[in-house]
C-alpha cells in the first residue's frame, strides 16, 4: 500500500470516469447495512461530483456518515474496466439545480431534467481517500491500491 500526501486518480481511473461509464455509490444505513444507488458522476480534478436530493436515503446516510464507496465501470468494458474509490463527501446546496443540469448535459445529451416540485438539490463532492484498480490494469504496479492517504 502506498501513502501519498493527497489522493490522486491515475490516468486509467481518470479515463474510466471521463468516458462512458456506470457508477454505483455505496453508503451505510444507520444499522450498518449497505445502501447502493446508480448515479451520474463527473470528475473535477481528483474529486468526483454528483447531484442528488435532500431527504433521499443516500443523502440522509451521507449526512450521518460521510464515508462512501464508489464503483465506476467503463462502458463498454474494454481494457481497464473498473475502479473503486473510497472517500468522504461534502454536500453543498444547489438551490437552482444548475449542477443537476450540468449532469444532464453530460450524461443525457442536454435533455431537460424532469420536474421535481419541492425538491431541494445538493451537489456532492467525493474526496478520495483510497483508490483501487485491479492489478492487471495498473500498469507497472504490483499493488492493488493505486493511492491512499493517511487519515
Amino acid at each position: 500500500m502506498t501513502y501519498i500526501d493527497h489522493p490522486v486518480l491515475n490516468d486509467t481511473v481518470r479515463r474510466i470516469i471521463d468516458g462512458p461509464h456506470l457508477s454505483v455509490l455505496a453508503t451505510s444505513d444507520a444499522d450498518g447495512k449497505a445502501q447502493t444507488s446508480v448515479i451520474f458522476v463527473k470528475r473535477e480534478g481528483d474529486h468526483i461530483l454528483f447531484s442528488t436530493i435532500k431527504g433521499r436515503r443516500k443523502t440522509t446516510n451521507m449526512i450521518r456518515d460521510p464515508r462512501v464507496n464508489l464503483l465506476v465501470h467503463s462502458l463498454p468494458a474494454l481494457g481497464p474496466s473498473y475502479a473503486t474509490i473510497s472517500g468522504t463527501v461534502e454536500l453543498t446546496d444547489d438551490p437552482d439545480a444548475s449542477f443537476h443540469q450540468v449532469m444532464y448535459d453530460i450524461h443525457m445529451g442536454g435533455a431537460t431534467p424532469p420536474p421535481e416540485p419541492g425538491a431541494e438539490r445538493v451537489t456532492v463532492r467525493i474526496i478520495p481517500r483510497q483508490v483501487y484498480l485491479p492489478p492487471a490494469y495498473d500498469a507497472g504496479s504490483d499493488a492493488d491500491v493505486v493511492g491512499t492517504i493517511a487519515e
